[in-house]
């Protein structure tokens, strides 16, 4: 069974804004690297991002070269999602555990750690209140809460974030994921004259969609 190691979780703690009081309770936003990433990587976003929020940098559970991953590698789409399943439950699972509760839990992903964002609203759509999708796609295959997914109202606000440069993303499964997330979120869709990594443009644009959801 896949798990979340809760030792090296990343955090930043949210500091409340003017309107709120200390002890109201605070936001969280999730934080999912790419396949051979670790933890550490995203969360040199963290100074960056709203200051109300409070930042949990995940490590994937899956040994992978010299870092992490969440779900097997594919480079052209598969239907099994047998293994991100687990890995989206051993998320839900370290979320049911913290002590500290959170009014709004969202959600931001770099290439497979998107997919999981994805993924995870999918397999509990009433959990979260947002994603960031950058530089990722949407894993293949069905899901019995995708009908409740694409009948919530309002949708999930999700930032989807394209390169054009990308050469990592494999085109089909870009090409199959547009239409996907157009049926069952409320879409951003943002293109950068990137490749695979984030840009400021879009670190400037990721911080606008979460100050405003």
């Amino acid at each position: 069974m896949l798990q979340i190691d809760a030792d090296v979780v990343r955090w930043r703690e949210g500091v409340p804004g003017d309107e709120r009081s200390a002890d109201e309770p605070r936001e969280l936003l999730v934080v999912m690297h790419g396949i051979g990433s670790h933890e550490g990587d995203l969360f040199g976003l963290a100074p960056h991002l709203p200051a109300a929020l409070t930042v949990a940098s995940l490590r994937a559970p899956i040994p992978y070269g010299g870092g992490f991953a969440w779900f097997e590698f594919s480079p052209i789409d598969s239907d099994d999602h047998t293994i991100i399943d687990e890995a989206a439950h051993a998320v839900l699972a370290w979320l049911d555990g913290l002590e500290q509760r959170y009014a709004r839990v969202h959600l931001l992903g770099f290439s497979q750690g998107g997919a999981m964002a994805v993924q995870l609203a999918r397999i509990a759509p009433a959990r979260f209140a947002s994603i960031a999708h950058l530089a990722s796609f949407v894993h293949a295959g069905e899901l019995p809460g995708d009908a409740e997914l694409s009948a919530q109202q309002p949708r999930i606000p999700l930032l989807t974030t394209i390169g054009t440069l990308d050469q990592v993303i494999h085109t089909d499964k870009i090409e199959r994921s547009t239409p996907w997330l157009d049926a069952h979120f409320d879409v951003d869709r943002r293109t950068y004259a990137r490749a695979h990594t984030i840009v400021a443009e879009e670190l400037a644009d990721v911080v606008a969609f979460l100050e405003r959801v």
